[in-house]
């Protein structure tokens, strides 16, 4: 998917229950607040946090009288691919090597992960 303008920035409460939005496709606010896990969550709040989803772009809503259905409409895999780059202009000079080499030296990587991750990159750039 390709936008014209970034992406915006997401709380973490919003990425939160984004999150939960991209885990269940379409939902209503009260399917949110269990997936929570937290009963005591009042509404008001996780429909403020899904109304600005709405305002930012994230989701949508079909309304059925006073019920609300929210869905995603910006991919999970689109919000990374902004989230990943942010993180790599950020901190690596937006060079994907310095963040690929940042991580193999970082993070306890096994010769498989290592071996896999080279395939991915052989197949992406032939």
């Amino acid at each position: 998917m390709k936008r014209s303008k970034p992406l915006p920035t997401l709380t973490k409460a919003e990425e939160e229950v984004m999150h939960i939005i991209w885990q269940l496709g379409r939902c209503l606010v009260r399917d949110i607040i269990d997936k929570l896990g937290d009963p005591d969550m009042p509404h008001s709040t996780i429909s403020s946090v899904v109304r600005i989803l709405e305002k930012k772009g994230f989701v949508d809503h079909k309304a059925y009288g006073k019920t609300h259905e929210y869905f995603p409409i910006i991919a999970r895999e689109d919000y990374a691919r902004h989230d990943v780059s942010s993180l790599m202009d950020k901190y690596f000079s937006g060079s994907p090597k310095q963040l690929v080499s940042f991580l193999v030296k970082n993070e306890d990587f096994n010769l498989k992960e290592l071996n896999d991750l080279l395939k991915t990159i052989e197949k992406t750039n032939p």
